[in-house]
This record gives structure tokens, C-alpha cells and sequence, in this order.
């Protein structure tokens, strides 16, 4: 289980395809919030609106895609939706050029890039577990969780530089075209792709649409698994907007430095996602999970303690470099987990409730630990995250079910 593996020409394409559009993401990060201060002239209310409403308002409207992409071949569908976010990002620029952009339409094109991100993420989780053997899907998500930091280091600072000299409709255009060039790698991977065979009623039933939330809840160690991913993940994504504040307001750090202090720790990122199959092959997927799990929930909260100056800038490098590197390592572990323990018939919906239920906690707790730091100020609200995120381990399953599909067991021996 070494990173070296080589997972053939079509998992190539498909690895390809995820590392453009990643990097076409990680260029337009900060981008819609500048279009909306610099173009629109927005207020902080409405920056916030834009952030919470893409995540909330996809979530609801990606709901029933699941049933729906269940049953469909995944490729197909994966290149609609990277076409989708190629059209609706490049309206923002043609809209602009026409004087015609409006806030609207930033809230309406960030809830059709969430939504299509939602079913791309489901899809191609069914996808490459039909693609790859089991025994390789460590190394794949590996790969995909390393491509991931790789650009969150690069992207943002590059992106930064070309918002500053070009303006921020550089990289919406850059950003569109990388989800256009992933349509091609996608289509380029070739061959054919069975039609997944649909048992019982031909067409999608009300019940359907929580089948991925029945599953994962009567899961013994997924259910666990799902909710301690769902508070860490909203307790972390809650404090960003304050530590911006925090950062850039009362301690005066400059936007360089707030780039570089997040920036640079994302290497820790790449180092998880390449540790993660040497780490499961030689102490189980169970323990390594685990373990991961625990040392992430015990860095945020020493963002608390961050002081001005170069020992505040160390000290956010630190615990970022610690929390992400941890991450790194759970990440691709957990993907993998819940792709061997999810029947064939159920990924996709399964993949969709997962990620559902996340932008809506995102987007909630966001919320929430916006109107707490307007009581009690940005520091008491990041404490109050971190104090909490160090009780999700108890969420963590504490020992590992045996508990994989009889049918996806009979599968991985032939």
C-alpha cells in the first residue's frame, strides 16, 4: 500500500480531471466575497449571506439528486455537473462585462456551483470505487486528499496575486475553465460503464430521498463516524470568518500574513494524505482512524491564545501545520471506510447525505458562532468552538464493526 502504486491510465484521467478543477478552486478562493465588497459594494450582512446561503441553500436543493444519480451512470454525470459550475461561473464575468451584475446573481450562481459540487462529490465517490480495486482505494483517495492541500497551499496565494493585478474576475474565468478542461479529462478516461440495474419501482419514490441517512444511521461504527465528522468539520469551518476578523482587525495582522499563516500549514495536508496507506498497513484502518480523529479535535483550540506579531503568526502556523496535518491523515482514511462499507446500490446516496448534512451544519453553526462572537467577541467565540471540539472524540466509534455488506464481501473476493 505505498503511494507509488500505479492505478492504471483511466484512474490517471480521473486524477486529472480532480487536480484542475482543484486548482481552478483553489484560484477563485475569496474571490465572490471581494466581487461583492469591491464591485457591489456589500455590507458585512450580506458577505456573510453570500458564504452561509451557497452552502444551505445547495444542500437543500441536492437532496433528491442522490436517488437520482444512484441509478444513472456516474461519468456522464460527473461532466454535466463540471459543466453546469463551467456556465454558471462564467456568467459573473458576462454579466459584469454588460453592467449588469447584480448580488442576486452571485447568491444564485453560488447555489448552483454547491449544489452540482454535491453531486460531482457523490458521483465520483460511486464512480472510483467501480474503477478501483479495493484494495487500491487508500491509495486513490490518498492521492486525491494530497491533491486537495497541494492546492489550497499554491492556489489561494496565486490566486491573491492575480485578483490584485487583474481584478477578481480573472479567476472566475480560471475557475470555469478548469471545471471545462476537467468535462474533458473526464471524457477522455473512455471505455464503457454499466448501467446500474434498478430494483423495485422504476421510478424515484419520497422514501428514497433519506435512504443514504437510513443507512448511515443503522451503521454501528458509520453513524459514529457521521456525526463526529459533521460537528468538527462545522466547529472548525464556524471560526474562520472570526479569525479573519480577529486576525485582520484588533491585531493588526497584514493580508499577507493571514494568507501565509493558512497558507503555508496546508503542507502538513500533503504529508497526512501520504502517511495514511503506510499508517493503515502497518496499524489497521480502524486505529489509525482513531487515532487521527483524536489528536485533530486538540489543536483549535489553542487558536484562542493567537497574540500580534511574529509569536501570534508562529503560533497559528503551529496549530494549523497540527490540525491540517491531521486531517490529511483522517480524511482519505475515512473516504476510504465509507466506500468499503457502503453497498454498490447505496454510494451515491450514502455520499449525498454525507455531504448534505455537512454544508447545512456548516452553514448553521457559521451562523450561530457569528451572532456569539457579536455577544461576546471573536476570541470567547473561537474558545468556546475549540472547548467543544475537544469533546468529539467521544463521538468516535470506540472499536471496529464487522459489519461490510455480505454482497460487497462476495464482491472484493472475486
Amino acid at each position: 500500500m505505498t503511494g507509488r502504486r500505479a492505478l492504471g491510465r483511466q484512474f490517471g484521467w480521473l486524477w486529472a480531471a480532480f487536480v484542475v478543477s482543484s486548482y481552478g478552486t483553489g484560484l477563485r478562493f475569496g474571490a465572490f466575497p471581494m466581487i461583492a465588497v469591491l464591485v457591489l459594494h456589500s455590507g458585512p450582512t450580506q458577505v456573510a449571506a453570500l458564504a452561509a446561503a451557497g452552502r444551505a441553500v445547495g444542500a437543500l436543493v441536492a437532496v433528491p439528486l442522490g436517488p437520482w444519480v444512484e441509478f444513472r451512470r456516474k461519468r456522464p454525470v460527473m461532466v454535466a455537473m463540471d459543466l453546469i459550475r463551467c456556465a454558471a461561473l462564467l456568467s459573473v464575468p458576462a454579466a459584469f462585462a454588460l453592467g449588469r451584475l447584480s448580488f442576486a446573481q452571485l447568491l444564485v450562481v453560488s447555489v448552483a456551483v454547491a449544489t452540482a459540487d454535491i453531486a460531482f462529490r457523490a458521483a465520483s465517490g460511486a464512480y472510483l470505487k467501480g474503477l478501483v480495486p479495493p484494495e487500491d482505494l487508500l491509495v486513490a483517495n490518498g492521492r486525491f486528499e494530497s491533491t486537495t492541500w497541494t492546492a489550497t497551499v499554491v492556489g489561494p496565494p496565486l490566486g491573491g496575486a492575480a485578483m490584485g493585478m487583474f481584478g477578481p474576475m480573472t479567476t472566475v474565468v480560471a475557475d470555469a475553465v478548469s471545471y471545462l478542461l476537467s468535462a474533458l479529462g473526464l471524457r477522455a478516461i473512455g471505455g464503457t460503464e454499466p448501467r446500474p440495474a434498478r430494483a423495485g419501482a422504476a421510478r424515484l419514490r419520497a422514501g428514497e430521498l433519506l435512504e443514504g441517512w437510513r443507512y448511515v444511521l443503522a451503521h454501528a461504527t458509520l453513524r459514529p463516524l457521521f456525526f463526529n465528522a459533521i460537528v468538527v468539520n462545522g466547529l472548525i469551518m464556524a471560526t474562520e470568518p472570526l479569525l479573519a476578523v480577529l486576525l485582520l482587525g484588533p491585531l493588526g495582522f497584514a493580508p499577507w500574513q493571514y494568507g501565509l499563516a493558512f497558507a503555508a500549514p496546508c503542507v502538513g495536508g500533503l504529508i497526512g494524505s501520504r502517511l495514511a496507506p503506510r499508517l493503515v498497513a502497518r496499524f489497521g484502518q480502524h486505529k489509525v482512524m482513531f487515532s487521527a480523529g483524536v489528536l485533530r479535535a486538540c489543536w483549535p483550540v489553542g487558536l484562542a491564545f493567537v497574540r500580534p506579531g511574529v509569536p501570534g503568526l508562529v503560533l497559528i502556523m503551529v496549530v494549523q501545520f497540527g490540525l491540517v496535518t491531521c486531517c490529511g491523515l483522517f480524511n482519505p482514511v475515512l473516504a476510504t471506510y465509507r466506500l468499503d462499507h457502503t453497498p454498490s446500490d447505496r454510494v451515491v446516496r450514502t455520499l449525498t447525505a454525507w455531504s448534505v448534512s455537512s454544508s447545512a451544519a456548516i452553514a448553521a453553526m457559521t451562523a450561530v458562532w457569528g451572532l456569539l462572537a457579536a455577544l461576546t467577541g471573536p476570541r470567547t467565540a473561537i474558545a468556546v468552538a475549540g472547548v467543544l471540539l475537544l469533546a468529539t472524540p467521544l463521538l468516535l466509534p470506540r472499536r471496529e464493526h464487522a459489519s461490510l455488506d455480505t454482497r460487497e464481501q462476495a464482491a472484493s473476493l472475486t
